[in-house]
């Protein structure tokens, strides 16, 4: 599932994250969210979360349980 829809995104779901410093590259960062950080419901580039390590980045991948 993707990160655009901020209903899908919920503190304690496992999600794979572009931090602002790979934007370039595309490396993904798996974490946990502790944050949802974007107030809109929806956003093109994905939901902007705080992991739980402190990591904020946008999503691009939820994995469910």
């Amino acid at each position: 599932m993707d990160g655009q829809n901020r209903k899908h995104v919920v503190p304690g779901t496992t999600v794979d994250i572009v931090l602002k410093k790979d934007q370039k590259t595309g490396k993904l960062t798996r974490g946990i969210v502790k944050d949802i950080l974007t107030k809109s419901g929806t956003h093109p580039h994905g939901i902007k979360v705080r992991l739980t390590d402190g990591q904020i980045g946008r999503v691009k991948e939820i994995h469910t349980p």
